[in-house]
């Protein structure tokens, strides 16, 4: 199944639900950055959860940041997700690998560890970008972003998000958010029944592994509360936007020294994306028409 966003509405708009399925995009991060079973968990949990608060942004360019700074050993996690359905991100330290927890899962709180922070970012595109900080409360990732929408966003929400990876690499990934909309945050028992049917799932990844599409998940959770699923299928994809005029650019800002010195001590450049791990390489000659680009500019 592709990679994928689709939203619905329910209860007369007083329910927003958006789901996404992001197996082939975890996969493709777990390459690039050679990550571990548990690491992979974590940013593919982290990937799905910045898509799913990206959605309910509306001018053209929007895009969110979630990073992750707990005390365990897998260090920070930083994600990039825009409107346009484009995720990016790394974990500091790829190759951690942990037992698994009391459950037989992952652990990914053990990882990410249960003290820290939770920073997400809404960019716009225009004015300053909007920026809340809320505490870890389990290191889990989903239960951490649900808890950053209730304090800072006042919004009731459910959040699953779930990544299964094995030998075999990642086989299902992806999550859903449920918001009851300012409408119908008054009726307290929507909120708590939406809350035990979610628990009731056992996890999102077991119903993607069944065959399960997204309209039939919603169809489980939302299908007796006046479902409407929207006709739009979003694309999703790992995309970074680096280049190598992008890497010129920022070697040139180090100035004619520092660029000297690498060509006398290491005959060119290197230079490795941390968003993507594309590695980049700069010959002598390349820093070289740089210190001359720079010589031209001061005159």
């Amino acid at each position: 199944m592709a990679d994928q966003l689709i939203r619905a509405t329910a209860a007369e708009g007083g329910i927003r639900a958006v789901g996404v399925i992001t197996t082939r995009l975890t996969e493709e991060a777990k390459r690039r950055h050679k990550l571990s079973y548990v690491a992979t968990a974590a940013l593919g949990r982290t990937m799905s959860s910045a898509l799913l608060l990206v959605s309910s942004m509306k001018r053209e360019g929007s895009r969110v940041n979630i990073r992750v700074k707990g005390d365990g050993p897998l260090g920070g996690i930083l994600v990039d997700a825009g409107l346009d359905g484009t995720v990016r991100g790394y974990v500091e330290n790829p190759d951690i690998e942990l037992p698994p927890n009391a459950k037989g899962k992952l652990d990914v709180g053990g990882a990410v560890g249960r003290d820290g922070y939770l920073y997400v970012v809404r960019d716009v595109g225009y004015g300053y970008p909007y920026s809340s900080t809320v505490e870890l409360v389990s290191g889990e990732i989903g239960d951490d972003v649900a808890h950053y929408l209730v304090n800072s966003e006042q919004t009731p929400s459910v959040l699953m998000v779930g990544v299964f990876v094995g030998a075999e690499g990642v086989t299902a990934s992806g999550g859903i958010l449920v918001q009851v909309l300012p409408k119908a945050a008054r009726d307290e028992s929507l909120v708590e029944t939406l809350e035990s049917r979610v628990e009731a799932l056992s996890g999102f990844t077991p119903l993607l592994q069944a065959g399960k599409t997204l309209p039939e998940i919603f169809e489980q959770l939302l299908g007796d509360m006046g479902l409407v699923i929207l006709p739009e299928i979003q694309m999703l994809r790992f995309h970074c936007g680096c280049s190598f005029d992008r890497v010129l650019g920022a070697l040139k800002m180090l100035g004619e020294a520092e660029l000297q010195d690498m060509i006398e001590k290491d005959d060119g450049a290197e230079a490795t994306c941390h968003f993507c791990g594309e590695v980049y390489k700069a010959s002598s000659d390349e820093l070289a028409q740089l210190i001359s680009d720079l010589r031209t500019e001061s005159v």
